[in-house]
C-alpha cells in the first residue's frame, strides 16, 4: 500500500510539473542562463579576466632557482703535459629580475586588456538582448495563436448551432436536404480551421521551447496573458529613442570599448621604440670534489666538505641591464601601422553598429505606425462584418436569405476577428521593440 501511495504521489508531482505555465520573465531568465552561446561568451570573458590578472602580475619580479651537477673524467692539459682531472661539481643559484622602465608598457597593456574585458561583458549582454527579443516575439505569437483558437472555437459553436437548426428544419421538411449538407460542410470547415489554429499554437510553443533549448517540449506551455483591447501609446519619439539606444545598447558600448582597446594597443606597440631597463639580483654558490686527489699530491682528508665549500663560495650579484632598440628591420613601425589600421576597423564597426540600431529603431517606428493604422481599419471591418452576420442570421431565420449567405458572413467575420488580433499583436511587438531600445524592460 505504501508503494502505491508513493507512485500516486510521484505521478501527481509529474502532473503538476507538466501543468506549469511559463511567464515571459521566466522564459527570458531561463534562456539567458542556459543558452549555449551565452555560456560560450562567458567563457571568453573568463579568459579575458585571466589575461587581466596576468597583466597586473607583470609588475612583480620574476624569481627563479637552479641547481646543476656534473662529473668529468680524463686528462687535463697543463703546459706541455697533462694531469689527471676527475672531478664532481655542484652549483646552485637563485635570481630575480624586474622591469624598471619601458615607457609605461605594463600600465598601457593593463589598460588595453581592461577594455577587452568590458567589450566581452557587453558581448554577453548583446546576446542576452537578442535572445530576449526572440523570446518576446515568439511569446506574443503564442498569445496571438491562442486568441485565434478562441475565435475558431466561437466559429465552430456558431456553425454547430446552424447545423443543429438545419437538421431540425430538414427533418420537418421546411428546408431542402442541400441546406443540411451545406451546414454540415460549414461545420467541418470550421472544425478544420480550429484544428489548424491549435496546431499553430503547438508550433509556436515548440519554437519557444527550442529557443529555451528544452529537451522535453511536449508539456511546455506559457501563461495566458490578457492583453488589453486598448493599445498603449508610444512613450518616446524616435530621436529620443535613438539617443538612448546609442548611449545604452551593449553592442554599441562593446564597439566603443574595442576602439579604446585598439588605441591602447597602439600605445603598447609604440613602447617597442623605447629602451628597456631591467634590474636583477642573485645568490649563488658551488662545490668541487677532486675524485683523483691522491694523484694530484693531495689526500682525501685535504678536501673541504660540501657545506663548508658552499659557505666559502657563497656570492651575491646585483645589476642593471639596458636594452636599446636600434634596428629590428622596421617591424616595430609596421606593427604600429597595423595597430592604427585596427583602430580604423574598430571605428568602422562602431558606425556599423550605430547604423544597425538606427535601422532597427526606424523600422520599429514604421511598424508601430503601420500596425496601428492596420488595427484601426481591422476594427472597423470587424464591426461591419459582425453587423452583416447579425443581419444574415436574422434574414435566414425569416426565410429571406440562404444558408450560403450566412456562411459567407460568418467567414468574413471570423477573418476580420483574426485580422484585428494579428494587427494588435504586431503593434504590441513593434512597440515593445521600440521601447526596448529606449531602455524600457520587456514586459506584457
Amino acid at each position: 500500500m505504501k508503494k502505491v501511495w508513493i507512485i500516486v504521489f510521484g505521478l501527481s508531482c509529474l502532473g503538476l510539473s507538466a501543468q506549469k505555465k511559463w511567464s515571459l520573465r521566466e522564459c527570458v531568465d531561463y534562456a539567458v542562463e542556459h543558452n549555449l552561446q551565452v555560456i560560450q561568451n562567458q567563457y571568453s570573458k573568463q579568459i579575458q579576466d585571466s589575461n587581466l590578472k596576468m597583466a597586473k602580475k607583470e609588475y612583480l619580479p620574476s624569481v627563479s632557482a637552479g641547481m646543476s651537477n656534473s662529473v668529468s673524467f680524463g686528462q687535463l692539459s697543463l703546459g706541455t703535459g697533462s694531469i689527471r682531472n676527475d672531478r664532481f661539481s655542484n652549483s646552485a643559484n637563485v635570481g630575480a629580475d624586474i622591469l624598471v622602465y619601458n615607457n609605461g608598457r605594463l600600465e598601457k597593456n593593463i589598460r588595453k586588456i581592461q577594455f577587452d574585458v568590458e567589450a566581452s561583458q557587453y558581448d554577453i549582454e548583446t546576446i542576452k538582448n537578442d535572445i530576449s527579443l526572440q523570446i518576446a516575439q515568439q511569446y506574443l505569437t503564442v498569445l496571438l495563436n491562442k486568441e485565434i483558437v478562441k475565435i475558431s472555437q466561437s466559429a465552430v459553436e456558431n456553425a454547430q448551432k446552424q447545423y443543429d437548426r438545419a437538421k431540425i428544419t430538414t427533418q420537418v421538411g421546411t428546408t431542402a436536404q442541400t441546406i443540411l449538407a451545406e451546414a454540415e460542410a460549414a461545420l467541418a470547415r470550421e472544425k478544420q480551421n480550429l484544428k489548424t489554429a491549435e496546431i499553430n499554437v503547438g508550433r509556436a510553443l515548440f519554437a519557444i521551447a527550442q529557443l529555451l533549448q528544452l529537451s522535453d517540449y511536449k508539456g511546455f506551455d506559457v501563461e495566458d496573458v490578457t492583453v488589453s483591447e486598448t493599445l498603449p501609446a508610444q512613450l518616446k519619439s524616435v530621436d529620443d529613442v535613438l539617443t538612448t539606444a546609442y548611449e545604452n545598447q551593449p553592442q554599441i558600448k562593446a564597439a566603443e570599448s574595442r576602439i579604446k582597446s585598439a588605441e591602447a594597443q597602439t600605445e603598447v606597440t609604440k613602447t617597442g621604440f623605447w629602451p628597456t631597463l631591467t634590474a636583477n639580483a642573485g645568490l649563488s654558490s658551488f662545490y668541487n670534489n677532486l675524485l683523483n686527489s691522491r694523484g694530484n699530491g693531495t689526500s682525501s682528508t685535504d678536501q673541504i666538505g660540501f657545506f663548508q665549500q658552499y659557505k666559502d663560495n657563497f656570492g651575491q650579484n646585483v645589476g642593471l641591464s639596458l636594452n636599446i632598440p636600434i634596428f629590428n628591420k622596421g617591424i616595430t613601425r609596421l606593427q604600429v601601422e597595423q595597430s592604427v589600421i585596427n583602430q580604423s576597423v574598430a571605428k568602422n564597426t562602431l558606425e556599423q553598429q550605430k547604423n544597425a540600431v538606427r535601422q532597427n529603431v526606424q523600422k520599429a517606428q514604421f511598424d508601430v505606425d503601420a500596425n496601428y493604422e492596420t488595427f484601426l481599419s481591422a476594427v472597423e471591418t470587424e464591426k461591419s462584418t459582425r453587423l452583416a452576420l447579425e443581419f444574415a442570421d436574422k434574414s435566414y431565420a425569416a426565410g429571406r436569405s440562404t444558408i450560403y449567405d450566412v456562411n459567407v458572413a460568418r467567414n468574413n467575420y471570423a477573418n476580420a476577428q483574426g485580422s484585428v488580433a494579428q494587427a494588435k499583436y504586431n503593434y504590441l511587438f513593434s512597440l515593445k521593440l521600440l521601447n526596448f531600445y529606449s531602455g524600457i524592460p520587456l514586459t506584457l
